[in-house]
């Protein structure tokens, strides 16, 4: 490069109000200079009270650039002064770079889901609470009494399971609610259900192992199971939960089997007492865990709640996992699982290495909320609120489709499956509905196998009276072809 050329490059005027100092674009227009090859290997920098003289700048401004550069490794100082460094030659053909396919692991291409990304605020979409009911004054309270009290003491790494105060309340609250039997060692706490699928994977599962998991079932659990390059095989649902019968154990033994028997998910089925007993003996007659996933099971809205599986047996197969995902708000992002006693010493060196013990303070607010008895006075008042939000959503679907509209669901959670005719593309309804503001749930998305049930899942939690009312009628006209 000539020295007129040189000249040229460096000293065109600095921007004396830009958003970046005058020490950082002289930076910034000497590297990138360097790795478009304009100044190439060997190119001596002029001597620093003159490159401040003739760019406009202080000489100790050009000395810090020189320096930065000196340490990112661009530039080497000599007695005769500053000249660029031998690198690498960046490729010229950057475009066909850009635009050629990228070498990805196999296993992404299978977690190319239909799961849409909206706003939660959009009307009729499963698995968002009620946000404006949440009781912001008490969770501040708890949150402020915790950084009142122990600040410094939160801001480091916690034990990786989690805080104990956290596991102890978490026990005690299972123990009462959810006929969980546990200890609080055997609790380990969370970024939600998701992570807690991942470890499960991770911790008792090889690639090639089979996974079991329900047809339709939960999307989150396939693809924990495909990240662990496991064999997905999915098991029907019928009325009375998974149908997993002696002949379905010798095709193909599981290593594992995902399940939601309290509240099966999307189509609201509870897995009877026979299954369950039936699943539990197979499954410790085979080796096999079972992954419990306890969906929306606090909200019940007839009779008592139904008591998970994992306390009918013990010792039990079954590793028990939960959020607060849904009982509180999802960006709280914490969860559990319920590890059998069995696996806690084995598995506690895997866990130190996986686990930091993060949201410490979160952690322990939300053990206050459960100790006060904030969280169960919350969870009753959304029970009545989403009793009635049901309620109102199938009077609606009733009045507008008839009496005899095939709903599925109902008994737990936030969300009714209204069943479509195979004439119907409930993707492509989806798709129109997002269009007009109400984001359902396509209900064949949630099946593996070719077979897939045409339907919507319609979520009540986060949707007022007026909404529900307006989405039906919005259905309506597209069933009509309007």
């Amino acid at each position: 490069m000539s020295d007129v050329e040189l000249h040229q490059l460096l000293l065109a005027p600095l921007e004396r109000k830009g958003e970046q100092t005058l020490q950082q674009q002289l930076f910034q227009r000497i590297k990138q200079a360097i790795l478009a090859g304009k100044l190439t290997a060997g190119t001596r920098l002029p001597a620093t009270r003159q490159l401040a003289l003739e760019v406009g700048v202080s000489r100790n401004t050009v000395i810090a650039v020189c320096a930065q550069l000196q340490a990112e490794g661009f530039l080497l100082s000599d007695r005769q002064g500053s000249h660029i460094t031998h690198m690498a030659q960046l490729p010229d053909d950057h475009a066909q770079y850009v635009s050629s396919e990228i070498a990805l692991s196999p296993r992404i291409a299978q977690l190319r889901s239909s799961h849409r990304t909206f706003s939660q605020e959009m009307a009729l979409r499963p698995g968002i609470p009620s946000l404006a009911h949440f009781p912001l004054a008490q969770w501040r309270r708890a949150l402020n009494r915790v950084m009142l009290h122990q600040p410094q003491q939160l801001l480091g790494y916690g034990d990786p399971l989690g805080e104990r105060t956290l596991r102890e309340a978490l026990a005690q609250h299972l123990a009462l609610a959810r006929g969980v039997r546990c200890t609080p060692e055997q609790i380990v706490i969370t970024e939600g259900a998701q992570q807690a699928l991942t470890l499960c994977v991770a911790l008792l599962s090889n690639p090639g192992d089979t996974g079991w998991v329900e047809e339709p079932g939960y999307r989150g659990a396939k693809a924990a199971m495909r990240l662990g390059d496991m064999r997905i095989e999915p098991v029907a649902v019928d009325a009375q939960g998974l149908v997993a019968g002696p002949e379905k154990w010798q095709q193909r033994t599981p290593r594992l089997i995902y399940t939601t028997p309290t509240h099966q998910y999307p189509t609201g089925a509870i897995m009877s007492a026979p299954r369950r007993l039936a699943l539990l003996a197979a499954a410790r007659e085979h080796q096999t865990w079972i992954i419990e996933d306890d969906y929306d099971s606090d909200f019940r809205y007839s009779g008592e709640p139904i008591a998970a599986m994992q306390g009918m047996m013990q010792p039990t197969p079954v590793i028990y996992i939960g959020s607060f995902s849904k009982t509180l708000f999802p960006a709280l992002r914490l969860g559990f699982m319920v590890m059998p006693a069995q696996l806690i010493a084995p598995l506690r060196p895997a866990l130190h290495e996986l686990l930091r013990g993060g949201n410490r303070p979160e952690q322990q607010a939300l053990a206050l909320f459960l100790r006060s008895g904030d969280f169960s006075r919350h969870l009753s008042k959304m029970r009545r609120l989403y009793r009635q939000r049901q309620a109102t959503l199938r009077q609606a679907l009733q009045h507008t489709f008839g009496m005899q509209v095939p709903l599925l669901g109902g008994d737990c959670g936030m969300h009714l499956v209204l069943s479509l005719t195979e004439e119907h593309n409930d993707m492509a309804m989806v798709d129109r509905l997002i269009q007009s503001g109400f984001a359902p749930g396509a209900l064949s998305g949630f099946y593996l196998g070719e077979q897939k049930q045409q339907g919507l899942v319609l979520g009540y939690g986060n949707t007022s009276t007026s909404q529900i009312m307006a989405g039906v009628a919005q259905l309506a006209r597209l069933l009509r072809g309007d």
